[in-house]
């Protein structure tokens, strides 16, 4: 479905809420849950109280079809309170993110295509999930349990977000979520089989995209492994609080509750030091605007942060603010690190959906790059039966 047409829907869903008219779509494959009720089911009327708004509610509805024919299904989740997420199941990508601001308007707030067709030429990994590891392995190559094992060089002489054909060019199997009074998602899943792009054994691959009432949007990994391998998912939404397509990024407000952070060779590859932030341009632990300093960055940011806290636990790891229109976005995660990017290589083009450099940032919770060559990071490998799990919960306000 085209952006405009998207919006135009939820609008529609939106306004007959604010009417009384309930929420329920009578439309196939969807699912709304009145405050306390069954969930409505395709074809029927809710019998509750026809004053009374849906929280939360899910739709699905046809988004294409691959080269090969396979169809492409968009899932749009949104909340009584004017927020919304749409998911496709191709490349597990967030594809919108709509957010009211201060004055209570909705805009879509992470860059991306009209349809499609643009998705499939994506050389931003705009929205996508990446894996089987995301940022970048040395050399394109590690060792694990003695033997060594050669990924694709995709960038440079280094491996990126999980090869040629990483989990962001799959199809994935998508299944709802049931709303409740409080959430809704779907879940998807992927079995990137043994060899696939490199990395030994079969991975069996979980990723749910959730939506709360209170403005959450929360994504969660879990993955199990038949042999010794090594995980690393994320999520690669390019943010713009002001508005997709709106300008620049760099008067954004940004805190990131790390105090070092992992200095870089020339090809992006850590260098394997745990530097402080403090009394450099990369310190923002008191809130500074991301283009306060970002000329003293040689190329911008594109830097992975040490989050403050021991991992595994939920903790706060960032903090964005678009002073104009008063959004803010904070970060919590049970991961070691936080890659923040400022959309430095964006280039106006038509594989970039016309953004340029700088209107978009990205902050993509994960293990440290290139831990599987440097035994000092946190592990990344996944042993037969381990369960990886990774939670990151955006969580938007307005003041």
């Amino acid at each position: 479905m085209h952006r405009s047409m998207f919006r135009l829907r939820l609008l529609t869903l939106w306004c007959a809420c604010l009417a009384g008219a309930g929420c329920g779509s009578n439309e196939e494959g969807s699912h709304t849950k009145p405050g306390g009720d069954a969930a409505t089911k395709p074809g029927n009327t809710s019998e509750s109280d026809p004053t009374m708004a849906a929280e939360v509610s899910i739709q699905k509805e046809p988004y294409g079809k691959m080269p090969d024919g396979r169809p492409i299904t968009q899932y749009l989740l949104r909340n009584e309170k004017g927020m919304s997420v749409a998911v496709i199941d191709y490349g597990a990508i967030v594809t919108e993110v709509n957010v009211p601001d201060k004055s209570k308007s909705a805009v879509n707030v992470t860059l991306g295509f009209d349809d499609l067709e643009g998705w499939l030429q994506s050389a931003p990994y705009f929205g996508a999930t990446v894996g089987r590891f995301a940022n970048r392995i040395a050399g394109a190559k590690f060792s694990l349990g003695g033997q060594e094992y050669t990924l694709a060089a995709n960038n440079g002489p280094n491996h990126l977000h999980g090869g040629l054909k990483g989990f962001d060019k799959v199809v994935w199997t998508a299944e709802e979520i049931p709303a409740t009074n409080d959430e809704v998602g779907v879940s998807l899943r992927y079995t990137s089989p043994d060899g696939e792009e490199g990395y030994p054994g079969a991975l069996s691959v979980e990723v749910k995209y959730i939506l709360t009432i209170d403005n959450e949007f929360r994504c969660e990994y879990y993955a199990t492994t038949d042999k010794p391998t090594v995980v690393n998912i994320t999520n690669h939404c390019y943010w713009n609080l002001a508005g997709a397509g709106t300008g620049q990024i760099l008067d954004h407000e940004l805190t990131l509750f790390c105090a070092r952070y992992l200095p870089v060779d020339a090809t992006a590859i850590p260098l394997g030091e745990r530097a402080p932030v403090a009394d450099t341009p990369m310190d923002f632990t008191t809130p500074h605007t991301i283009g306060e300093r970002i000329a003293e960055v040689e190329g911008g940011y594109d830097h992975c942060y040490v989050v403050d806290r021991e991992s595994g636990q939920l903790r706060p790891a960032a903090r964005v603010k678009d002073p104009k229109s008063g959004r803010v976005m904070v970060i919590t995660t049970n991961q070691p690190g936080i890659q923040f990017y400022s959309g430095n290589f964006l280039d106006g083009s038509e594989s970039n959906a016309g953004f340029t450099k700088h209107q978009g940032f990205c902050l993509e919770t994960q293990v440290f790059p290139d831990s599987p060559n440097q035994p000092s990071f946190p592990t990344s490998v996944l042993e037969p039966g381990q369960v990886y799990r990774h939670v990151t919960v955006h969580k938007f306000t307005a003041e």
